[in-house]
């Protein structure tokens, strides 16, 4: 797996606490990341399917009927 380094500041008292509770920074930040990512992605396709719908709304139902009696016919 290729990785890199990424590097945040935090106030130091944050740090101690950290440190105090052992909590583990890399895998709590890399879920945080990967979570972030997901959500933005699921974001994404919510507006994509948005302005096909739009798209879609705008042709006559009569045009949609027509184009899957076509497609079936054409099997």
């Amino acid at each position: 797996m290729d990785s890199v380094v990424i590097t945040v500041r935090v106030p130091r008292d944050l740090k101690d606490k950290i440190g105090r509770y052992g909590i583990s920074v890399s895998k709590v930040v890399r879920r945080a990341l990967e979570e972030e990512v997901e959500r933005r992605r699921l974001d994404e396709a919510r507006k994509a399917a948005d302005r096909i719908g739009e798209l879609f709304a705008r042709i006559p139902e009569k045009e949609i009927v027509k184009s899957i009696r076509e497609m079936r016919g054409a099997r």
